[in-house]
């Protein structure tokens, strides 16, 4: 998985990856040679008392020393620019990818879990390219290399490495293991802390007005609790892996110096070339530690690069067609054909034999009691869903063989809840369209009611909004949101119960004002409240997800007991206030 998600993205750093590679393949061959070269000065110019050697030799460390830092500052700023490439382009992968999911596949995986897997899984990945591209090149080349020239220096001596880079890696090969399990535990933990924490952020109002703050404090405190506490056992060991790295250091040193002594004073060794050895176990064992080090990064970037695939690896029921169908002629006539909608896993269908036709011109309206899946119908036309069997036509074509942007841009849609963007009233608006003008913004909010409480705000058109609008109140959210989908003058209009914040007195304004603006489009309202609909020239009556009744509100007044029974209840509802 790990492999798969690095060689999709990183191929097109291609050519950089190979400059590192050439960089620090530089930078060691050079850091190699400086040790020897120290030995060399030591017993030829230092024992001798050779001055002119030494100063020789010593430029020539000169050089080699600037050449090796000035190929270690490349590659690593190369290899960070590559990372960070890298980073970006797979959270852009994920994002554009997210985009085109169903609420479906969304809802499967979770937001909290998309945001985590977007921004720290991204991270874990990202750190290990980096860490990879500057460690993981040169820790083989140093440790063969390092071998190699310690062999050259001394043979007998080379027998101590049979001994410690096994206990090196023995050591944190242990940690390691009992590392490993605690990270794949991490990620979902911190799932969970973003999903409390999101819920309690976004439900804030709710939890205070019953009073849960104490239960949704301890709520957070036992998510947070159990991250801490597995982040803790990390910590600790990971705070044992430089001991464990500095007593084999130090060990081997001081075995080095014993023997190495030895053989010293029997004149099998020079001291230059002891302290060139010495120079080159310290740089096998660093190499190892590095290698190491890379062992402790990849579990754990190999289960955030699961998470990942798994999100991109996705595929969307609701997929774009192959080869893309455009409509004959552009009606805006809405036709539903024996459509039912049935959820993964349902014993019963939300909705069964659904079949109507919306013209232009006319307002078909929907209505039923909660539930009855009204909202699930509104969501097949846009193709935000697809039905399990029958047919939703636009313009006279199937939806699922239009292109969805082409068709999407004939639909103009307010959604049951109204969501507003962070930014301006002017920037929400021109969601609709782009290239509005101010004046056809104004003209827009004043069909929408809205002109009145937007021109009293000292900004005007630039008043901030923040996310999710919730600095305005929802009748107010529901008239931006109407507004923002007049902006797009599409061909078909799609009102999911968006007057249900409205007191009567503004709805019949606004009921008003659009029929006149969408005298030519073809509009279809769900609504739960009868007075909503009495003008509506088809009225399709809901119940238990079938058509029960159809007919204008003098006609379901004689004919659907069901429509009878929302009229009579609201009349004694609107008594009894």
């Amino acid at each position: 998985m790990l492999f798969r998600l690095l060689r999709s993205y990183l191929r097109p750093y291609a050519r950089s990856l190979a400059l590192v590679v050439v960089l620090q393949l530089i930078a060691t061959i050079a850091s190699l040679f400086l040790p020897s070269l120290n030995g060399d000065i030591i017993d030829q110019g230092v024992a001798r008392g050779d001055a002119g050697y030494i100063l020789k030799l010593g430029g020539a460390m000169l050089g080699i020393a600037a050449v090796q830092i000035g190929c270690s500052i490349a590659a690593v700023y190369v290899g960070a620019r590559i990372a960070m490439g890298y980073g970006r382009d797979l959270r852009a992968g994920i994002f554009h990818h997210v985009g085109k999911l169903s609420a479906r596949e969304v809802g499967k995986v979770g937001a909290p879990s998309l945001i985590t897997r977007t921004t720290n899984d991204v991270q874990q990945v990202q750190m290990l390219v980096l860490m990879g591209v500057t460690m993981l090149v040169m820790a083989p080349i140093m440790s063969i290399g390092g071998v190699v020239m310690a062999l050259r220096e001394d043979v007998s001596l080379s027998r101590l490495l049979l001994v410690c880079i096994p206990v090196l890696v023995g050591g944190l090969g242990l940690i390691i293991a009992r590392m490993i399990p605690q990270f794949r535990a991490m990620q979902p933990k911190l799932d969970t802390v973003n999903r409390v924490l999101r819920e309690q952020i976004t439900g804030m109002r709710v939890v205070r007005a019953f009073v849960r703050e104490p239960a949704e404090a301890t709520r957070f405190d036992g998510a947070n609790s159990d991250l801490t506490a597995t982040a803790l056992r990390v910590g600790k060991l990971q705070a044992l892996m430089f001991p464990t790295v500095m007593l084999v250091f130090n060990a081997s040193s001081v075995a080095v110096l014993w023997f190495g002594a030895k053989r010293v004073s029997s004149g099998a060794i020079e001291v230059g070339a002891l302290i060139a050895y010495l120079s080159y176990l310290m740089q096998i064992l660093v190499a190892v530690m590095m290698s190491t080090f890379m062992a402790v990064m990849i579990p754990r970037a190999a289960v955030c690069a699961e998470r990942i695939l798994e999100v991109l690896d996705t595929s969307p029921s609701v997929a774009p067609p192959a080869v893309p169908v455009v409509p004959a002629a552009l009606t805006g006539t809405v036709e539903l054909r024996g459509v039912e909608y049935r959820y993964p896993g349902a014993a019963a269908p939300v909705l069964g034999d659904i079949a109507f036709t919306a013209r232009p011109g006319q307002i078909t309206a929907i209505i039923g009691s909660t539930g009855a899946g009204k909202t699930t119908l509104l969501e097949l036309i846009p193709r935000l869903s697809d039905p399990t069997s029958g047919a939703v036509l636009v313009d006279g074509l199937d939806v699922r063989d239009r292109e969805p942007e082409e068709l999407w841009a004939r639909i103009g849609m307010v959604p049951q809840r109204a969501y507003l963007f962070t930014g301006t009233i002017a920037s929400n608006l021109r969601f609709g369209n782009p290239d509005a003008t101010d004046d056809e913004l104004w003209a827009a909010l004043e069909i929408a009611q809205a002109k009145e409480f937007v021109a009293a705000i000292p900004e005007g058109l630039a008043s901030p909004v923040s996310q999710g609008g919730t600095n305005v109140s929802g009748g107010q959210r529901q008239r931006l949101a109407i507004a923002r989908a007049l902006l797009r003058d599409p061909a078909v209009f799609l009102f999911d119960d968006s007057f249900s914040a409205l007191d009567l007195a503004t709805e019949a304004k606004l009921r008003a004002a659009l029929k006149l603006r969408t005298a030519n489009a073809t509009v279809i309202l769900v609504a739960q409240r009868v007075a909503s609909i009495v003008d509506a020239d088809q009225i399709l009556v809901i119940d238990g997800g079938k058509i029960v009744g159809r007919g204008t509100h003098t006609e379901l007044l004689a004919t659907c007991a069901t429509y009878q029974e929302i009229v009579t209840s609201q009349a004694e509802a609107m008594e009894a206030a």
